[in-house]
């Protein structure tokens, strides 16, 4: 089968696509034909050896999936021909992915390859961080940093569908223009427009909630701009630096801040967990809510696809299409 290789840690342009043994399935374990796999911001910093984990060189990237089942093990409740998604640390920018069976869901009728493997992390990423961390209620003024890209664009969403009032801070007219389609009641261009005093006036000073996916510049600005008892809710620095936050903010203002890691919450919390993930399911199945793929790329191309990714070009998802 082709793969997708990391043989040493570095740059997206590092990768190599290579021949790779077809995996067999163990006890528990079933092998998926992958017909799309979707690229995610941790994907780039495992292959530059910055992740909060570090995977052994070499590799095959990739988080997310969805394809057919082609082989299974003994007790892996599936069976051959069976369209699934997953998510797993490595593996998925492969024609073929060997699988825990835990970690494999079916897809629901009328959901593509496509929009299934790129639902799962920046979803459940967000539903975590609005359902179960900040505990958003209907009417709640929710900003959203970074809200054109994955996980920014699934919290957009998410929030909508709770009944929350949405602001998207984001830049570039386009990426705007797209939180507006996807119910977005108000938008900030932050490399353009002044962030607090703009939450500030735009919510009338009622900013509950943040949610952040980048870091660096723009964490403080909106810190300061929630509003009293607000939460702020660090998911992640797409921007590339870790902000440093004067303490004395979040004792004026009685803020409670909370970091939200998809691989240690499902660890720390498998009842909140299990509980997301089933209305998250039920919201997916239903249509409520469908991830936007923004780009798409064949399989040889997987480098480009993660430098759009790294250079925060990406609006929405990109996808890998394995068999294209």
């Amino acid at each position: 089968m082709r793969a997708v290789v990391c043989r040493s840690y570095g740059a997206p342009e590092d990768l190599v696509v290579d021949e790779l043994a077809d995996p067999v399935p163990g006890p528990g374990q079933l092998v998926v034909r992958v017909h799309a796999a979707a690229v995610n911001f941790p994907d780039v910093l495992l292959i530059a050896g910055r992740y909060q984990v570090k995977i052994p060189v070499p590799f095959v990237p990739g988080s997310e999936l969805a394809g057919e089942v082609v082989a299974v093990g003994a007790g892996a409740p599936f069976r051959p021909g069976q369209r699934v998604a997953a998510t797993t640390p490595t593996g998925a920018f492969a024609e073929q992915a060997l699988l825990d069976a835990g970690s494999v869901t079916p897809i629901p009728d009328g959901a593509d390859f496509a929009s299934a493997a790129a639902f799962g992390v920046t979803y459940r990423t967000a539903y975590h961080a609005l359902r179960s961390i900040a505990l958003v209620r209907h009417g709640d003024w929710v900003v959203v940093l970074g809200a054109a890209g994955g996980v920014g664009l699934a919290a957009v969403d998410l929030a909508v569908a709770m009944g929350a009032r949405v602001l998207a801070a984001a830049s570039r007219p386009e990426k705007l223009a797209l939180c507006r389609e996807r119910g977005a009641e108000a938008i900030v261009d932050y490399d353009s427009e002044d962030l607090k005093s703009r939450i500030r006036a735009l919510t009338g000073d009622a900013a509950r909630v943040v949610l952040d996916p980048v870091g660096g510049a723009y964490a403080e600005p909106a810190l300061r701009a929630l509003a009293r008892g607000g939460t702020f809710v660090t998911l992640g620095y797409a921007a590339g630096t870790i902000p440093s936050i004067p303490l004395n903010l979040v004792l004026l203002k009685g803020i409670t801040v909370c970091g939200m890691e998809i691989r240690t919450f499902l660890a720390d919390r498998p009842h909140d967990a299990a509980r997301d993930m089933r209305e998250l399911s039920q919201m997916f199945a239903a249509g409520t809510v469908a991830p936007h793929i923004g780009a798409r790329f064949p399989l040889p191309e997987a480098a480009a696809a993660l430098r759009h990714v790294a250079d925060r070009r990406a609006v929405g998802k990109v996808v890998i299409d394995v068999t294209a």
